[in-house]
């Protein structure tokens, strides 16, 4: 499944990073402490997360993650969206919990 695919079947709004709508998902994880998710998140996973700073984007880039995800309604910083733009990582986001978002994206990548 793709990151836009993802994106249609769970209603996520596109903040940055569509350069990277295409990016196949193959795993996901979810976490808000970014040495964790630098730890065990694996490229091409989706990152659902509430962190917007820029620091998530070196960890996207670093880890070679499809997109990241922001809950709760987050939105990410004016920093965090340049880099997103030139990195092709996409951000979406949703007004979900980490909770709901994380099961529903299980259900439809496994």
């Amino acid at each position: 499944m793709t990151v836009k695919e993802l994106a249609e079947k769970l209603n996520l709004k596109l903040f940055c990073g569509e350069g990277g709508l295409n990016r196949e998902i193959e795993g996901g994880y979810t976490g808000d402490l970014l040495s964790d998710v630098m730890g065990n998140a694996e490229a091409n996973h989706v990152w659902v997360t509430l962190q917007t700073h820029k620091n998530v984007m070196a960890i996207a880039s670093l880890k070679e993650l499809a997109a990241i995800i922001l809950v709760k309604g987050y939105k990410p910083e004016e920093e965090t969206i340049k880099q997103s733009n030139e990195e092709q990582i996409p951000i979406l986001g949703t007004d979900e919990e980490e909770f709901e978002l994380s099961a529903k994206i299980y259900n439809l990548i496994k």
